[in-house]
């Protein structure tokens, strides 16, 4: 399952993680990240990524941050521990 990260400029191009890059990422970080998705990603692929990381037996904190009034002024929050 290939997920979009969040951009960190309205002008960055769109960078892209698997499940497995963000297992690499969790081991170098001594199991626990933050990552923000881009709110393009489907709300299913999300759950299923929160289901995939508490099977392994990680604690993940799943969220929306809106950033402004726009309704699609909106990204996801994963916080794995």
């Amino acid at each position: 399952m290939t997920l979009k990260l969040a951009k960190q400029t309205k002008t960055a191009k769109q960078k892209t993680i698997t499940l497995e890059e963000m297992e690499k990422e969790l081991a170098k970080n001594n199991g626990q990240k933050i990552f923000y998705f881009d709110h393009d990603n489907p709300h299913k692929d999300m759950k299923a990524v929160i289901e995939h990381f508490e099977d392994e037996g990680y604690s993940v904190y799943f969220k929306e941050v809106r950033f402004g009034l726009d309704e699609n002024d909106y990204l996801y929050e994963v916080h794995i521990l």
